[in-house]
């Protein structure tokens, strides 16, 4: 995996595939994505990209590739997230100094370590551990709300998007009464391509999508500044408090850090989790041999989870950046060129897994990427487990049947996403 001086026969992505990896509404058509994602790791398994609007990109679609990239963080820098535009480029060249946030998941070494040090306590498996009746209580609660819902309802507007809304806000220690705020401006954020979820409707650009979302992380920003300043005058024993005090190299943590802290836990934090959950009834309700084998054997619950991540993949994309020349599957990527890493391939890579279009809940091994790999793997990875695990655990029991009532439809997005309406009938015990 060294550098290389001389660029080998460059592997080229056809314009007609490299526009579906790159356009936001192909990952509301799950499934033709994924016929075009299979042509790719068949035909183009580590590929140059070119599209008039973009700079010019590889796409890796084996899992293998793209956990080589994503491990050698040193070589292949973060700081874009997803893959943005020439237009989208210039727009935040532009703003330069005037950046509202700086998160985690786009800083590289040495900031990342010791950021992420700064909580990464607090998500430790143990230490999550204080939480577990909490957010058993949370999941209790939504699951009566379900019952309650006379048989039918939609499960992405009704339960998955707010329970794990709030075990994020009861661990950042955000008031209750503030989630339906904190579920708009994750929607707007995650969702701006979309008209369903973007703040007064889809950007008819992509700067102008940029600008939308800075609109979102100004409201977001006001909203958490108010918290932080809170906490520094009276600490609490919350993540707020911790990251609102924490010191970097001796000195105070810096604003712009401090709130990428915020917006990367209250908004990715739960969106990926309700992603989930709502994939993994997506799942169920269109196979219900595998809702029987979950029921009768509930020791497959952490198994569910997996593959739940795995088959709903709500982070569709990280970019990463070549800092030098490297060699990646025998091709050569230039220093500066930018590399896709596809999750939502690398989860259904044939070399990877048995009969990866298949959902089974039984699934073992499964060495899925769904959340991240590497040294930007995800920093809440045990209390996503832990809170899909005590959902199941709280319903499965109940649940006696689960049927879709009309047709599931997903956010357009690029970048985070999944099932935005999941219409379903059922039968639940009381």
């Amino acid at each position: 995996m060294g550098r290389s001086s001389k660029r080998a026969a460059v592997q080229e992505l056809p314009e007609s595939l490299a526009r579906i990896v790159a356009d936001p509404r192909s990952y509301a058509e799950w499934d033709a994505l994924h016929e075009a994602l299979a042509t790719i790791r068949s035909a183009h398994p580590f590929a140059r990209a070119e599209l008039p609007e973009y700079p010019p990109f590889w796409v890796a679609s084996k899992l293998a590739d793209i956990r080589e990239v994503a491990s050698r963080n040193g070589e292949f820098l973060s700081g874009l997230g997803g893959l943005l535009t020439r237009d989208q480029l210039a727009f935040e060249a532009k703003r330069g100094a005037g950046r509202l946030f700086r998160s985690i998941v786009v800083m590289n070494e040495p900031d990342h370590r010791s950021y992420r040090a700064l909580t990464q306590s607090w998500f430790q498996l143990a230490s999550l551990r204080r939480f577990e009746g909490r957010i058993r209580a949370l999941a209790r609660r939504h699951v009566d709300r379900l019952a309650a819902s006379g048989g039918a309802c939609d499960f992405v507007s009704e339960i998955a998007v707010h329970y794990p809304l709030l075990v994020v806000m009861a661990i950042l220690g955000v008031p209750e009464e503030d989630e339906q705020l904190l579920l708009r401006l994750t929607r707007e954020y995650f969702g701006n391509r979309d008209d369903d979820l973007s703040r007064g409707g889809a950007p008819k650009s992509a700067v102008e999508a940029v600008a939308s979302v800075r609109e979102v992380v100004e409201e977001a920003s006001a909203y958490f500044d108010a918290l932080s300043a809170a906490r520094r005058r009276a600490p609490t024993d919350d993540l707020i408090t911790v990251i609102a005090n924490s010191r970097v190299g001796g000195e105070p943590i810096r604003d712009v850090d401090a709130m990428g802290y915020y917006i990367t836990v209250a908004f990715a934090g739960h969106d990926t989790t309700s992603s989930s959950l709502a994939g993994a009834l997506w799942a169920l309700a269109e196979r219900p041999d595998q809702l029987a084998r979950v029921r009768a054997d509930r020791s497959l619950v952490p198994s569910l989870v997996e593959e739940a991540v795995r088959w709903t993949t709500p982070i569709h994309m990280f970019v990463r950046t070549a800092a030098r020349d490297a060699a990646v599957a025998g091709q050569t990527v230039r220093k500066g060129e930018r590399v896709v890493l596809s999750f939502p391939s690398g989860n259904r890579d044939e070399e990877a897994f048995d009969a990866p279009f298949e959902f089974r809940v039984e699934r073992t091994p499964n060495r899925h990427i769904g959340f991240g790999f590497g040294a930007h793997a995800c920093l809440g990875v045990h209390l996503a487990r832990m809170e899909m695990a005590i959902f199941f655990e709280e319903l499965l029991p109940r649940l006696e049947s689960v049927e879709l009532a009309g047709a599931p439809r997903r956010t357009i997005t690029n970048f985070v996403g999944g099932p935005k309406s999941l219409p379903i009938r059922f039968r639940m015990q009381a």
